[in-house]
């Protein structure tokens, strides 16, 4: 189901939506709608991205658990030179 919202964009916003609309042949409907679907991807991978990161976080302030730095930096040498191995836990 798709519904009907409007946005105010100043004339120069305008301007510059018919100028890349006329060079791409896209009409300005689907250019925001592009724009607004690229956003919300990026926005809701980032939240999710904090989210894992502060459940990392809890999950070691609860348990101590980590892996050394020697570990992965090991494995990461590891693997830029070819070799795949489990990864370190």
């Amino acid at each position: 189901m798709t519904t009907t919202h409007g946005i105010k964009l100043d004339a120069d916003i305008i301007a510059r939506l018919k100028a890349l609309g006329e060079a791409r042949d896209r009409s300005l409907h689907w250019l925001m709608k592009t724009a607004i679907l690229e956003y919300l991807e990026r926005e809701e991978a980032y939240e999710r991205m904090k989210r894992e990161d502060r459940e990392r976080w809890e999950h070691y302030q609860l348990t101590g658990e980590y892996v050394p730095h020697e570990k992965v930096a090991a494995w990461l040498n590891d693997v830029a030179s070819g070799k795949r191995g489990p990864c370190p836990r």
